[in-house]
């Protein structure tokens, strides 16, 4: 359970990590928002980068085998990195309409083919 429970928190804050690094492009379509200065758009995604870090910390915590859970820390890492690229091409295709190209779905069998070899 404890490798479900580490893949379900890298996924939530991946969510909120995406969500403070590029939710900011999307959010200029407000009128409030597009007022904004930098800093007020920077402290706006350290609101939210918070809360990745509040399921990121934990994630670690519980998946790392050196705390009794089932990955070691190149597995971890390898999971946190193909989990962030779907969940951000999600992100880019619902919310900036982006297409997927056959270079991209190369680069996927290869984040594939990482893991693979990563858990041998």
């Amino acid at each position: 359970m404890q490798g479900i429970y580490t893949i379900l928190l890298l996924l939530a804050s991946n969510i909120f990590m995406t969500l403070a690094w590029y939710g900011h492009l999307k959010m200029t379509e407000f009128s409030w928002f597009k007022t904004l200065p930098l800093i007020g758009v920077i402290v706006f995604s350290w609101g939210i980068a918070f809360f990745e870090y509040c399921l990121q910390v934990p994630a670690n915590r519980i998946g790392f085998e050196g705390n009794g859970g089932p990955f070691s820390l190149m597995q971890l890492k390898v999971l946190q990195e193909v989990i962030t690229l779907v969940v951000f091409v999600l992100f880019s295709v619902l919310a900036f309409h982006m297409q997927i190209k056959w270079n991209h779905i190369v680069a996927g069998v290869f984040l594939i083919l990482a893991v693979y070899f990563v858990f041998k």
